[in-house]
């Protein structure tokens, strides 16, 4: 088992210096605490749970873990961490942004220090790696999105399998009978990413429930391939009158595109989307929505995990029901 001493040894300090670096009791310069914490993670050293609480008192530093993977927005992933950032200075903490891709390396080399009180962990996949560490860590954590196992977790998330549900209800409300769900890049579904794969749930079984002919295209978020889908979509579904998108980036040129093909929104054709409000109304045909509440997914965030940290009772899932709002993008059915 390695230990405090063979770390100093590591890093050519002493035994009280890599606690320092540890709890952040005392200063240390920024040379010596990067020569310490590489050592930490070369002889894969992990402070004991009851030593490191001893050794000082908070760090008043929150750890937002969101890996800025392909095919993510990132426009949309900076308003989930503006909210974050906002809401713990409300309670005098401070935000360690993490982006980097590094799974469970990653997680561990934060918790192995005494660098952040606790964390926030973003783009969680449906089977995520990084989970049964999570569960294990002596600091508290908050999990924006639901895997496939959310037991011993903390998890909060607008809830993406009622909003998918919800467009497609509001479709058939209004007789459309052939709809389709133009969805997030293909490698966000390889991944098994919890959000999308959750509106999929939805609008399948949505479409299934009012017997709706019904398709899923991941796509690319570039406008021309908005074009490749659209075409795709009319020639594989002729009958095709409603859209569902899930993709923010696709929804003005998904929109031209269709028009460019003859269609016209929403007079042959109606979407609606899963998006924040304010890109849904700033499109040229302001499109009907599922609102993406992520300064309140954010806010909210933070306070489950204050109150972890006051050891205060917290529920262990937190979903949010979707807000759908009527715009120009949608009209009942031609007859």
């Amino acid at each position: 088992m390695v230990k405090i001493t063979d770390v100093a040894r590591h890093a050519g300090v002493s035994p009280s210096t890599v606690s320092y670096a540890i709890s952040g009791k005392r200063p240390i310069s920024q040379e010596t605490r990067r020569r310490v914490e590489a050592s930490i993670r070369a002889l894969g050293y992990r402070p004991h749970a009851g030593a490191r609480a001893l050794a000082g008192s908070r760090s008043n530093v929150v750890a937002l873990m969101v890996p800025l993977r392909a095919g993510i927005h990132v426009p949309v992933v900076m308003r989930f961490a503006v909210s974050v950032v906002t809401g713990a200075r409300q309670h005098d903490h401070d935000v360690l942004l993490l982006t980097q891709e590094e799974g469970e390396e990653g997680l561990r080399r934060v918790a192995d220090t005494a660098l952040v009180d606790a964390l926030i962990v973003m783009d969680v996949q449906l089977h995520d790696p990084r989970l049964p560490l999570l569960r294990s860590l002596d600091r508290p954590s908050v999990v924006i999105g639901f895997p496939a196992e959310p037991a011993g977790l903390t998890c909060i998330d607008l809830d993406f399998k009622a909003a998918g549900e919800a467009c497609v209800e509001y479709l058939a409300g209004l007789g459309h009978r052939v709809v389709a769900l133009v969805g997030s890049p293909p490698e966000v579904y390889v991944r098994q990413t919890a959000f999308a794969q959750r509106v999929v749930q939805g609008f399948t079984a949505a479409a299934d429930r009012h017997r709706l002919a019904s398709a899923v295209h991941p796509c690319e978020p570039a406008p021309a391939a908005a074009r490749r889908v659209a075409e795709r979509l009319l020639c594989d579904q002729p009958a095709l009158t409603g859209v569902v998108v899930h993709n923010e980036p696709l929804l003005e040129p998904l929109i031209d595109a269709f028009e460019q093909l003859g269609l016209r929104v929403p007079g042959d054709l109606s979407v609606t989307a899963i998006c924040p409000d304010e890109l849904a109304a700033s499109v040229r045909v302001p499109v009907t929505s599922v609102a993406l509440p992520a300064t309140e997914i954010g806010t909210r965030a933070v306070e489950l995990l204050m109150r972890k940290l006051d050891r205060a009772p917290v529920p262990e899932a937190t979903l949010l029901a979707p807000r759908l709002t009527v715009r120009a993008s949608t009209a009942r059915r031609a007859a």
